[in-house]
């Protein structure tokens, strides 16, 4: 082989090498990106699911519904000096109907208590209350996993399938609701009057 080409091969196997470097470095720091920056990643992910996750288009408004008392008037008398800062500040935001403050300060409460049905069922309803049916449900269910007998969720959940226009899925859950509370309680008095309300408007 001449000078010039031994030049030209030496020249050539340098320029893989660099070319391999520079992309084995790129890997690296993608993988390293991955690995550090997941939590930031997955709030990405998650953000833009809730923000497209489509809204019901039902002919049974949700203003039809009778809001519970419960959610209305809650936390208005509560010792919020024992509760944690977030949640506190969640519930009083539920009570002015700010739904959205209502859900940023509640899922930070959820941070410090994953295992909260309470926490996850007030977020589903916020959710609800804007609309967000895809998120409401989310919560709601994640809220059952954590407490299967949680009344409030069974009730809401009954609420937002009527939303949905599943009267059926609505009844299964007052249904529920009349296993778990053996004595008329106010979760399945609440769910039973709009189920009537949804009937009175479908036979018009």
């Amino acid at each position: 082989m001449t000078g010039r080409g031994a030049g030209a091969a030496a020249a050539a196997i340098n320029l893989c090498s660099i070319t391999l470097a520079f992309v084995l470095a790129a890997l690296a720091v993608g993988v390293d990106f991955f690995a550090v920056s997941r939590p930031v990643w997955r709030l990405w992910v998650t953000s833009w699911r809730d923000a497209h996750v489509p809204t019901a288009d039902s002919t049974f408004a949700l203003e039809s519904l009778a809001i519970c008392t419960s959610m209305g008037q809650m936390g208005l008398e509560a010792d919020w000096g024992q509760l944690d800062p977030d949640f506190a500040a969640g519930k009083k935001a539920l009570a002015a109907q700010d739904w959205n403050e209502a859900i940023a300060a509640l899922k930070l409460a959820s941070l410090r208590d994953p295992q909260n049905a309470d926490i996850e069922n007030y977020v589903g309803y916020a959710y609800y209350r804007l609309r967000q049916m895809g998120p409401a449900m989310h919560y709601y269910q994640k809220a059952l996993r954590h407490n299967h007998r949680h009344r409030g969720v069974h009730e809401h959940l009954g609420e937002l399938y009527l939303a949905l226009g599943e009267a059926a899925k609505a009844e299964r859950q007052l249904a529920i609701l009349a296993e778990i509370c053996l004595i008329p309680c106010e979760e399945y008095g609440n769910l039973e009057r709009v189920i009537a309300i949804y009937k009175k408007q479908l036979t018009r």
